[in-house]
């Protein structure tokens, strides 16, 4: 009797501190939050290696007037990291939405694929464009993006938030959280693209 009592105690305090929260987890599937957590993952490692081993030239090159250099296409990977979470987080702490589920008109995959498209071109809000991220050097934004990214993954590993019923409407239309999540992941991997656009352009200095 004595051992039941302190299983059932252990129980109820595993539930209340959070640690059990995946027995009652039904916002997103194993294998769900595994893609996920590889998307965030590998986009990351992505974004990290493109830049590894550049020189200043490199950096700065820009291949046009008015297109980004390598260093700007980072500085806009870091801000919007920072700030899309601030969308995700203020869309988690609102009350959940499961009405506006319906709304919805894109897979988990659309999404992803939408974001990655680079033939379909977006102008960048004001507030993550290069000049007004408000990073200074490369390494200050590369430090920012890593540690955003691994908080993002730390919280993918271990949350067990409802991600399906709490609804965002963004620019591209409804999602719910576990998309934006997608969303941000694949954000960095359509700006890490650009940067290997900007390595193929005629005048990229060799060194």
């Amino acid at each position: 009797m004595l051992r039941r009592t302190t299983g059932l105690s252990l129980l109820t305090l595993l539930v209340i501190t959070g640690l059990a929260g995946t027995i009652n987890d039904n916002s997103i599937s194993k294998k769900e939050r595994k893609y996920a957590l590889t998307l965030m993952k590998e986009t990351r490692e992505d974004a990290v290696q493109s830049i590894k081993g550049l020189s200043a030239a490199q950096l700065e090159y820009q291949a046009a007037a008015g297109k980004w250099s390598i260093k700007e296409c980072m500085f806009h990977i870091a801000g919007a990291e920072k700030l899309l979470w601030t969308v995700f987080e203020s869309t988690m702490k609102a009350p959940a939405n499961p009405e506006k589920r319906s709304d919805i008109k894109v897979t988990d995959e659309q999404v992803v694929k939408m974001v990655e498209n680079r033939s379909a071109k977006f102008q960048a809000p004001e507030p993550i464009q290069p000049k007004n991220t408000g990073f200074k050097t490369l390494d200050e934004a590369l430090a920012d993006f890593k540690s955003n990214r691994l908080l993002h993954i730390r919280y993918m590993k271990t949350s067990t938030e409802d991600l399906r019923n709490h609804v965002a409407q963004l620019p591209v239309g409804w999602i719910d959280c576990y998309q934006l999540y997608l969303f941000i992941a694949a954000h960095s991997n359509r700006h890490t693209q650009q940067i290997n656009e900007v390595k193929t352009s005629p005048g990229y200095p060799v060194n």
